[in-house]
């Protein structure tokens, strides 16, 4: 009787194991398991349907990754990174520092490739396909959106300083924490006598919010941005670089979109569960 049950519970045990393995469909003779959907619905909080549509996404954009043989070095990371610090006016070395006191440093490796290879993908297939931003359509540009082109010359901050990193994490997730171990201070930054790292953190910090937390002289130090006064706009000349970048990059977005939609709709899919 007692291997009876036990085969029958070890027979129950396998159904469910080889349930949850089981293939639900097939995406162009790639399988996706019931398993697949239900990570991707634990990792991503979607609906099953949404899950599902994801997961079609992800195999369609992976396929045409390969069939452009897109593949992104680690050189071509690091050169990229080298764009960024310039962009910025850092030195390599200051900035990988303020990255990773920023995030995972892996993670922002990782991050970048993703991007450079959905870059190097948008010119194998857009490329002679998306119109070139014209100077009066950056102008038009420009004139619509101004409030994205604007720099305080002045910012009211609070700074803290610690000696223990974790201390200002603590103070970041709660402004009513003991500030014991904490020196602060009342500050007004002028934009023109900022060094390029607290440029940096002011220009990704809003209003009313803290920023990352920084190293400088032997502490640890984070800023509260109480206010930005003194609002100057940027001129278009000054701003024209970027405005192309960013109608580009929307105009190879819808036209990225519009491409997958299709891919999708004439893609093999076999749905089995």
């Amino acid at each position: 009787m007692f291997k009876k049950t036990l085969f029958f519970i070890f027979f129950v045990v396998g159904m469910q194991a080889s349930l949850v393995d089981a293939i639900a469909l097939i995406v162009n003779n790639k399988p996706i398991t019931l398993y697949d959907i239900d990570q991707e619905i634990l990792k991503t909080n979607l609906s099953k349907e949404k899950a599902v549509s994801k997961l079609i996404d992800d195999i369609i954009y992976a396929q045409e990754i390969k069939k452009y043989n897109i593949d992104i070095t680690i050189l071509d990371i690091d050169n990229y990174i080298e764009k960024l610090s310039a962009a910025n006016n850092m030195s390599l070395l200051d900035f990988k520092m303020l990255i990773r006191q920023k995030e995972d440093y892996d993670q922002f490796i990782s991050k970048i490739k993703k991007q450079l290879i959905h870059q190097e993908l948008i010119k194998k297939i857009a490329q002679g396909h998306i119109k070139i931003a014209s100077d009066n359509d950056m102008k038009i540009y420009y004139k619509n959106n101004k409030q994205q082109y604007t720099v305080a010359n002045s910012i009211d901050v609070i700074a803290y300083i610690s000696k223990d990193k974790r201390i200002l994490e603590q103070l970041k997730e709660n402004p009513m924490f003991n500030t014991q171990g904490i020196i602060s201070q009342n500050l007004t930054l002028k934009q023109t006598e900022l060094n390029p790292q607290i440029k940096y953190i002011i220009s990704n910090t809003k209003s009313h919010e803290f920023s990352t937390i920084f190293s400088q002289g032997g502490n640890y130090n984070i800023f509260f941005i109480k206010d930005k006064k003194d609002i100057k706009t940027l001129t278009f000349d000054e701003v024209k670089k970027d405005i192309f970048n960013n109608m580009m990059k929307k105009r190879e977005q819808s036209y990225l979109q519009n491409y997958f939609e299709t891919l999708k709709m004439t893609a093999d899919v076999k749905i089995l569960r």
